[in-house]
């Protein structure tokens, strides 16, 4: 079964469940879905619905930390709610080690030597990691990699 499918049945059971909270999120989650199948005229595939998924996690954080700023603890919990729900639809994560290993390796492999290849090895490093790791901690190793 694919991951759009799985979203599909998760719903159908918070439909069941009359889960209501669930079934917002898996809802606002399958209208991304679909509109990028849309937008683009493709099938998503598993990389892709990860790919939005990830889109909507950071947005979710994003909104944490600015309802925590104004003191909206309400809205907050509104959206770590919806963050954990989203987080269930990702694959599992590759560490902080396992991350920078990938990195150092991928900068081997190009002969990268300083800042000025950040760009050539965060195109290498978003294509091989893309879905398996937390993007802002990939570019934080890539940086700490060309520094040296």
């Amino acid at each position: 079964m694919s991951l759009k499918e799985l979203i599909i049945e998760d719903m159908k059971a918070a439909m069941r469940a009359k889960d209501s909270e669930r079934l917002g999120t898996i809802r606002l989650l399958t209208a991304a879905m679909k509109q990028k199948e849309v937008d683009d005229r493709v099938e998503l595939d598993d990389a892709m619905v990860v790919a939005i998924v990830d889109k909507l996690i950071k947005q979710r954080k994003d909104s944490i930390e600015a309802f925590t700023k104004a003191d909206r603890m309400d809205l907050a919990d509104k959206e770590s709610a919806e963050l954990k729900v989203l987080q269930a639809y990702l694959p599992a994560r590759l560490s902080a080690e396992e991350v920078t290993a990938e990195v150092k390796a991928i900068v081997t492999e190009l002969g990268a030597t300083g800042p000025g290849d950040m760009g050539k090895v965060m195109g290498a490093v978003k294509t091989r990691l893309a879905g398996k790791a937390d993007m802002g901690m990939v570019s934080a190793a890539v940086k700490a990699a060309l520094a040296h």
